[in-house]
């Protein structure tokens, strides 16, 4: 039914000058936060002395931590939790974070967020070094690039400084070992990820939010490459890897992040309020209401009504209820699906030309039955608004996209998805107002899904591994 970006993840990790905090508690609370951006499986890995308790399961958060779940977790001086979104191919248990490993130089759990480009090449070359993976993760490459580097290193900081001159891509990382938390940004800063402070404690997040969450305040992002380690004698930066500007994905601002997140300095309600306000200057309409499609489309609804006048309505109710796994395998069975998720508000439509709104397109099947659904509840005209450029390419930094093959704007032009559609206009975010949501920012956002054009040269398309297939395939 979802016909929408993913993204895969969102990290947390806090360290406590107590010994004996309950930073299994704060890390639950700050996971329900950063809930947004994964419901296949959570969890949580607590240090106390060096000694490492973990829970990772399939399921939504408050699925898989009850009360008791996190007593046995114990009490501890640092903790690193996880929330995963998995492309269909990766619906695996065993890929849940964090991931804990023991190895010669001591134990580690590592939480993730991100994509490797040179993934395939890197577990390659691991497992004719004899290295043994239980995962299809990208995680569990960057953990034992990490470990082979320590071998060699004085200090897991040394080992993960070394390890990040080999892989490459996305990853936003929170690393526990027995005594240090650290936190760790690729060169490009495709992900987001921040700090904040605790009654002195230090936390790391993928977004703020996770900080409000738990009475954190906010300092700052951590600078694309950077190494943030944390100890008890307090934090320091390693900046190696410090050489470009931040090229964080624009979709956290349209659509991944909570709304009540600042990244960069730009609250994303901000930025989606800004994303409305050009669609209404570049596609102005004589229309009734404007209203969004739940719940990346209301902002930016928000923000077409202010700039045109048109008067801001609520059209949808969103049942927060329906799991992810909701699964229609027939043509009526899925638009049945469209009206269980949304349902229609008929006094603010019924009789009215109306503007809707949402934050994509991707292969514009349940658009087409929004669409529908707008029009059975009695709209005069639908004018679709999308406070994004077309996709017309893939990413390779961790959005489920992974090829042209389905995106409809590779398929068709704009009048006709418009038809298809069944709207009376559609128009799409240009692409020279992507920089221009989120004022005063510091990033060179990676807009290649857009335009093709990636921070950094697109990676190769390598074959399954051959367990990934049967015996009677290779």
């Amino acid at each position: 039914m979802i016909d929408n970006l993913q993204d895969k993840c969102g990290v947390f990790g806090i360290y406590s000058r107590e010994t004996e905090a309950d930073v299994a508690s704060l890390s639950y609370l700050a996971l329900y936060a950063l809930q947004h951006r994964g419901q296949e499986s959570c969890g949580i890995a607590v240090c106390n002395d060096g000694l490492m308790q973990y829970t990772c399961d399939s399921g939504l958060v408050n699925d898989v931590f009850s009360k008791e779940t996190l007593l046995k977790l114990g009490r501890g001086s640092m903790a690193v939790g996880h929330v995963r979104y998995a492309p269909i191919d990766q619906k695996d248990r065993a890929n849940a974070q964090p991931l804990v490993v023991r190895h010669v130089k001591g134990a580690m759990a590592i939480a993730h967020n991100g994509n490797l480009t040179n993934a395939a090449l890197l577990r390659e070359k691991l497992q004719n070094e004899g290295t043994v993976f239980h995962t299809t993760s990208d995680t569990e490459i960057i953990i034992n690039k990490i470990i082979k580097c320590r071998i060699q290193s004085n200090s897991i900081e040394e080992a993960i400084e070394k390890a990040m001159y080999e892989i490459e891509g996305a990853y936003s990382l929170v690393i526990m070992s027995p005594t240090k938390l650290i936190a760790v940004r690729d060169p490009h800063g495709f992900r987001p990820l921040c700090m904040g402070k605790l009654n002195g404690d230090i936390v790391f997040a993928s977004e703020s939010c996770a900080l409000d969450s738990i009475g954190a305040d906010f300092v700052r992002d951590i600078d694309p490459g950077e190494i943030i380690v944390v100890n008890k004698n307090g934090e320091r930066s390693i900046k190696t890897h410090c050489v470009n500007k931040s090229g964080m994905c624009v979709f956290e601002y349209i659509y991944f992040a909570r709304p009540d997140s600042v990244i960069e300095k730009v609250t994303v309600h901000d930025a989606r309020l800004r994303a409305g306000a050009f669609l209404a200057r570049e596609y102005p309409v004589e229309a009734d209401v404007v209203f969004g499609v739940p719940d990346s489309g209301l902002d930016a609804a928000l923000g077409f009504a202010r700039e045109s006048g048109i008067p801001y309505g609520v059209g949808f109710i969103k049942n927060r209820y329906i799991g992810r796994t909701f699964i229609q395998p027939t043509q009526e069975e899925r638009d049945k699906a469209v009206r269980i998720k949304l349902n229609t508000i008929e006094s603010t439509i019924s009789g009215k030309r109306v503007v809707l709104i949402d934050d994509s397109i991707v292969r514009g099947t349940t658009m087409k039955r929004i669409v529908k659904l707008v029009r059975e509840t009695g709209a005069k005209e639908v004018h679709l608004r999308i406070s994004s450029p077309p996709f017309i390419n893939p990413c390779h930094f961790g959005t489920d996209i992974t090829s042209r093959e389905n995106l409809i704007s590779c398929k068709m032009t704009k009048e006709e998805i418009c038809k298809y559609l069944g709207a009376d206009s559609l128009g799409f975010l240009p692409i020279e107002h992507v920089s221009k949501i989120a004022e005063n920012d510091n990033c060179d956002f990676c807009n290649g899904c857009f335009t093709g054009k990636y921070p950094i040269p697109e990676p190769k398309i390598y074959p399954k591994s051959k367990y990934d297939h049967k015996i009677g395939e290779n």
